[in-house]
């Protein structure tokens, strides 16, 4: 029978960093991932964040992942590494390998004679594809998925069960796209007549980049002219609402619950936290980084930390701050009359 897992130094020959232990310690092998506080020793743990720095002493894992500045505390095998995190999401790849997708079309799918779908792709049971569209090498369409006509999907893209994609949407290549993600959706376009709403139509499409992630029930609304647009690399997380018209620069990421409105721009390499919204038609810095439940009613042109939640707090003393919060105009007033007073005292 084979072997299972990897050694710790076959770890090391291909993701790099130093391994520290005796000599054996190299064959040692890994078959899954722990957490420090629950890993075995057939698992890999590791260590980034400090708040978790009070569990290693007890360990049992097999091996743990770490900084220099904590080796000396490990009492288990450990590789040392300038960046824990990225060497462990590396080696559980290793470790726990994507399952293979096979090739062909479940016989229970419904796909278009006019479609064009690459011999190495699958699609799944319930799935739906229309004319023109094309599906590239090596490509998932899962379980009950919906693909529009005239979409492009890109090699290696994975769409998970219940994906929607519509509009002529592209999607490029090693893209995921989770459960309940809906592309290309039309945008919330309305003209008031004077009596009732008149729809906007929405023309545009959606471009979507290369190595992109979106969350589960996530939603990017097409454009209502032009196209909406995300860069390569972006990650999305779970419940997000991208409007129409939006563009979303490389290698940012989103946190979820967060609302973008309609023709807003959205730098390269930004953080964004859960629940933010951000207002149509701004702005928003290269390298910007949003905290949690921020309201963005301006641009930002300039990359910094924004934050705009006011933080938890004992029950009664907020309640009290927030009847004096509805009275600043009222102090603000007196404050000025007081000003003035003494200004003119002075004189």
């Amino acid at each position: 029978m084979a072997e299972t897992g990897i050694s710790l130094r076959e770890l090391v020959d291909r993701l790099g960093g130093t391994l520290r232990g005796d000599a054996k310690d190299s064959e040692h092998r890994v078959t899954r991932v722990g957490t420090l506080g629950e890993a075995r020793p057939d698992a890999l743990s590791f260590l980034s964040n400090p708040h978790y720095r009070h569990l290693l002493a007890n360990t049992r894992a097999g091996c743990v992942i770490l900084a220099a500045a904590d080796a000396e505390a490990c009492p288990v095998p450990c590789i040392v590494t300038s960046n824990p995190y990225l060497y462990y999401a590396r080696a559980a790849l290793l470790i726990c390998p994507p399952h293979p997708i096979g090739s062909g079309c479940h016989p229970q799918a419904t796909v278009s004679s006019q479609a064009e779908i690459d011999p190495s792709a699958y699609i799944s049971v319930g799935a739906v594809l229309g004319a023109g569209t094309k599906v590239g090498e090596s490509v998932y369409i899962g379980p009950g998925c919906i693909i529009g006509e005239r979409v492009r999907i890109g090699r290696g893209t994975r769409l998970n069960a219940g994906v929607t994609v519509i509009a002529e949407a592209t999607i490029g290549e090693d893209c995921i796209l989770h459960p309940g993600a809906v592309i290309g959706a039309d945008g919330f376009g309305l003209a008031w007549n004077g009596s009732n709403w008149e729809r906007v139509p929405q023309l545009g499409s959606v471009i979507i980049g290369n190595r992109v992630d979106v969350g589960a029930n996530t939603t990017i609304d097409r454009g209502a002219i032009g196209n909406t647009v995300i860069e390569d690399d972006v990650k999305l997380d779970n419940l997000i609402q991208i409007g129409h018209n939006v563009c979303i620069g490389a290698h940012t990421a989103i946190a979820g619950c967060t609302g973008i409105s309609g023709s807003s721009t959205v730098g390269r390499n930004c953080l964004i936290g859960g629940q933010v919204g951000i207002a149509g038609h701004l702005t928003i810095a290269d390298g910007t980084v949003i905290t949690g439940k921020t309201l963005v009613n301006h641009s930002i042109h300039r990359p910094g930390q924004y934050s705009g939640a006011l933080p938890m707090d004992d029950s009664a003393r907020w309640r009290r701050n927030s009847a004096r919060f509805r009275r600043l105009e009222q102090l603000a007033r007196r404050l000025r009359k007081l000003e003035q007073h003494d200004g003119d005292r002075d004189l």
